[in-house]
C-alpha cells in the first residue's frame, strides 16, 4: 500500500530543515498578543498555529503578553485574553509572561548597544525624525545628535531612566543606516520617554521601549525558536535580526512571516469595536454580532468550529479574504451531529385540539437528533392546547402551501394528525387561536389506514413550557454597502439585532446553563446566552440558521 502524501505548509518545511540541521534541539512558539483590546477571530488562526506545531514538533508553546505600551493597556484585556487561549485548547502549561517582566534586561541590552556604539540619545522631536527619514525613494540623513560620545549617550540615558526629561523630549535610536533601503532600518527609535504608570510594574518606569526593539529580544529570552508573526512584519524582520544579532544571543530565534486571516464584512479593527462599544452600539467586546473569540464564544461557536474553520484557511504567503459563509459553515458541520434538536416557537399562536381531552397531558417520545441516535430520545408533555408557528397557519394560503389552513391536515411533529377546522380573530382580523381536531390513531406521526399528509409542523405544549427570550442576529454591517463609508465610519445594518421577547420552548430546557446549545427545529442552531440568560428566564442567542448557499471551494 502507498503511504498518504501530507503536503506541509512552507512553515513546517522550515521548521523541519532547522531541526535535521541541528540548529534547534526542540522547538518552542509563543503568542504575543498586546493587552489592549480583545482578541477575534484572525488572532485565533494565530494562537492554533502556533500552538499547533508545538504539539506537532513536540515543542513548548508560550502565552506572552506584549505590554510595552501602557497607554492603552488594561487588566481586563489581559484577563480576556487568557481565557481565549485557554477555551481554544492552547495549552501554554507554566509559561506565562509578560514583556514587562524583562525591562531591566532590555535596559541592560540598550546598554549594550550603546557601549558598542550602536545606539544613541537623540534629541530631536518626533516630527524632525521623521523629516529625516527621508522617503521610499530618497535616503534619510543622519540626526545632528548621532555622533555624540558613548560616555554622553549612556549618561543620558540613565537621566532619561531617572526621569530628568519630559516625554518626548528624548528618545534612544539604534545607530544602523540612514540610507538604507529598508525605512525600518535608518536609525529606528528603541526607547521614548513617557511618565506613565504600567499595569504590571507601576510607577518603576519613565522610558519604555519600543515593540520592534522589545519583541526579538522577549523571544531569545524566552528560548522562542521560531517568531511566527503576520506578513506586515515582513518588512521589520532585518531589525528583529539585526538586534538579535548585535545583542549576541547564543540561540537567535528566526523571525517567520504568514498571511492574516481576512473574513468579508466584519469588523476586526480595535478602534472601531471600541468606538461601538463606547456608544453603546453593542453590549460589549463580547457582543455575539461581532467576531471577537469572546463573542463568538457568547453566540455559541465551539473551539472545533473554529479549528475546522482555521485549517481550511491554511497557511500561506499570500494575503486573501474567506467569506463569512465558511465560519458558519463549519459551526453547522460541528453541531448537527451532537446537539438535540428541540422545537421551540418563535412566533407563537395557540393551536386547540376540540375533540382532545379536557385537562389529559400525554408525555410522547422524541428522538433527540435523526442524524445520530446515540444522542436517545426524550419525553415531551402533549395537550389540548399548543402553540405553533404562526407562518404554520394561513386562512387563504397561496398554492403549495402544505402546512396549517382550514380543511387540511397535517402532522404535528412526534404527535398526530390534525385537521383545521376553525380559527378565531381579534376585532383587527389577526388570528389568535386555530382550531383542529385530532385522529387518537395517528399517534406518532403515522395513520394505520396508510393515508399521507404533505405537512409536518412542531408545537410546543401551551401548559408545559419554558418562556425565553431569543435573539436572532444579523451582520453588524450592512453587507451591500460595504464595511466602510469614505468619511471611515461603519456601515451599520439597523437590523443586525432581533428581540424576541415571548417565546416557548420545551420543558426539556427548563435547566439549561450558559452556553448550552440546541437546534432548534426550522429555526437554527440556538445557544444559552452567559451574559443575560437567567435561572427561571432564559435567553438565547441565534448561533446560525440551518441552511447556507454556500459551498466549500474545490482545492
Amino acid at each position: 500500500m502507498e503511504k498518504e502524501v501530507v503536503s506541509k505548509n512552507f512553515i513546517e518545511q522550515i521548521i523541519e530543515k532547522d531541526l535535521a540541521e541541528g540548529k534547534y534541539e526542540t522547538i518552542c512558539t509563543r503568542f504575543p498578543p498586546e493587552p489592549n483590546g480583545y482578541l477575534h477571530i484572525g488572532h485565533a488562526k494565530s494562537i492554533l498555529l502556533n500552538y499547533g506545531l508545538s504539539q506537532e514538533y513536540n515543542g513548548k508553546f508560550n502565552l506572552r503578553f506584549d505590554d510595552t505600551n501602557p497607554t492603552k493597556e488594561k487588566i481586563e484585556f489581559v484577563e480576556s485574553i487568557q481565557a481565549d487561549v485557554k477555551w481554544l485548547g492552547a495549552d501554554w502549561e507554566d509559561r506565562l509572561f509578560f514583556a514587562s517582566n524583562y525591562f531591566d534586561q532590555m535596559y541592560e541590552a540598550a546598554i549594550k548597544l550603546i557601549k558598542k556604539g550602536k545606539a544613541f540619545v537623540c534629541d530631536l522631536t518626533a516630527e524632525q525624525i521623521r523629516e529625516y527619514r527621508g522617503t521610499l525613494t530618497e535616503p534619510g540623513k543622519n540626526s545632528p545628535y548621532r555622533d555624540r560620545s558613548v560616555e554622553e549617550n549612556l549618561d543620558l540615558f540613565e537621566r532619561m531612566k531617572n526621569g530628568e526629561f519630559e516625554d518626548g523630549t528624548k528618545v534612544l535610536r539604534a545607530k544602523i543606516d540612514m540610507a538604507s533601503p529598508n525605512i525600518n532600518m535608518r536609525d529606528p527609535v528603541i526607547y521614548r520617554v513617557a511618565h506613565m504608570t504600567h499595569h504590571n510594574t507601576g510607577d518603576k518606569w519613565c522610558i519604555y521601549p519600543m515593540y520592534d526593539f522589545a519583541h526579538p529580544i522577549e523571544d531569545a529570552i524566552e528560548g522562542v525558536t521560531h517568531s511566527i508573526c503576520t506578513l506586515e512584519f515582513e518588512d521589520h524582520r532585518p531589525l528583529y535580526d539585526w538586534v538579535v544579532r548585535e545583542l549576541e544571543y547564543q540561540y537567535p530565534p528566526k523571525q517567520i512571516e504568514f498571511a492574516k486571516l481576512y473574513l468579508t464584512n466584519v469588523v476586526t479593527g480595535k478602534r472601531y469595536i471600541k468606538r461601538l462599544v463606547e456608544e453603546g452600539i453593542v453590549d460589549g467586546w463580547d457582543d455575539p454580532r461581532l467576531v471577537s473569540i469572546a463573542a463568538l464564544r457568547r453566540r455559541g461557536f465551539t473551539p472545533e468550529s473554529i479549528k475546522m474553520f482555521v485549517e481550511l484557511c491554511g497557511v500561506s504567503k499570500a494575503n486573501s479574504s474567506v467569506d463569512y459563509a465558511m465560519l458558519e459553515y463549519c459551526i453547522r458541520e460541528d453541531l448537527k451531529l451532537k446537539r438535540s434538536r428541540v422545537m421551540a416557537i418563535l412566533d407563537p399562536v395557540k393551536l386547540i385540539i376540540d375533540n382532545y381531552p379536557q385537562g389529559q397531558i400525554e408525555e410522547l417520545e422524541a428522538p433527540n437528533n435523526m442524524e445520530n441516535e446515540t444522542l436517545g430520545t426524550r419525553k415531551v408533555p402533549f395537550g389540548k392546547e399548543l402553540y405553533i408557528e404562526r407562518e404554520d397557519f394561513m386562512v387563504e394560503p397561496p398554492k403549495k402551501y402544505k402546512r396549517l389552513y382550514p380543511g387540511n391536515e397535517v402532522r404535528l411533529m412526534n404527535a398526530y394528525f390534525v385537521t383545521c377546522v376553525g380559527y378565531d380573530t381579534d376585532e383587527d382580523g389577526n388570528v389568535t387561536a386555530v382550531h383542529c381536531t385530532y385522529d387518537p390513531a395517528s399517534k406518532g406521526g403515522n395513520s394505520p389506514d396508510g393515508r399521507k399528509v404533505k405537512g409536518t409542523i412542531h408545537w410546543v405544549s401551551a401548559q408545559d413550557n419554558v418562556q425565553a427570550e431569543v435573539r436572532l442576529y444579523e451582520n453588524i454591517i450592512d453587507e451591500e454597502k460595504g464595511v466602510y463609508n469614505e468619511d471611515g465610519s461603519l456601515n451599520l445594518n439597523p437590523n443586525s439585532l432581533t428581540v424576541l421577547k415571548n417565546c416557548y420552548v420545551e420543558k426539556s430546557l427548563k435547566d439549561a446553563k450558559a452556553y448550552d446549545s440546541f437546534q432548534f427545529v426550522r429555526n437554527g442552531f440556538f445557544c444559552v446566552d452567559a451574559k443575560d440568560s437567567k435561572e427561571g428566564a432564559l435567553v438565547f442567542n441565534r448561533i446560525v440558521s440551518l441552511k447556507s448557499s454556500f459551498k466549500l471551494p474545490n482545492k
